[in-house]
């Protein structure tokens, strides 16, 4: 029989090749070094609350709720368009409230990389259409 820890290992590994499996990756052309590095910055960092399909962030909140919900529910960079200053204001900050996003969650070149990102890709779908995480959507 198998010792606890062993099996406990095998299903954290099983859990984490699922995962890994879900589908999608980062979009952003490895041309646009600056917003790629910032995607995939945006990626590790934000996209527990965020979402950006460019990032392969898809946030807490559920796909199709459009109304505010938890307080971790960041906005959804799909359609909410925001500039360079804009996002380097709330990374500074810790968001426009202050209320749950951690003030300078990255810094120096990473911010500049991350609002350089957010700057060209976000608002680029229409409010209401639904993203669901590793899916092409349709037009």
């Amino acid at each position: 029989m198998a010792r606890p820890t062993t099996l406990a290992r095998a299903g954290a590994l099983a859990l984490a090749i699922a995962a890994g499996g879900c589908g999608g990756e980062v979009t952003v052309p490895d041309q646009d070094a600056s917003a790629r590095r910032g995607a995939v910055l945006f990626n590790e960092r934000c996209s527990g609350c965020h979402s950006i399909d460019s990032a392969n962030s898809y946030g807490s909140k559920p796909p199709g709720e459009i109304q505010p919900g938890e307080r971790t529910n960041g906005p959804n960079f799909n359609v909410r368009r925001v500039q360079k200053s804009e996002v380097l204001f709330a990374i500074r900050n810790g968001g426009f409230s202050g209320a749950i996003m951690p003030a300078n969650i990255v810094v120096g070149q990473d911010a500049e990389d991350v609002a350089d990102f957010l700057d060209k890709y976000s608002g680029k779908k229409l409010e209401g259409e639904q993203t669901f995480p590793g899916q092409q959507n349709q037009p």
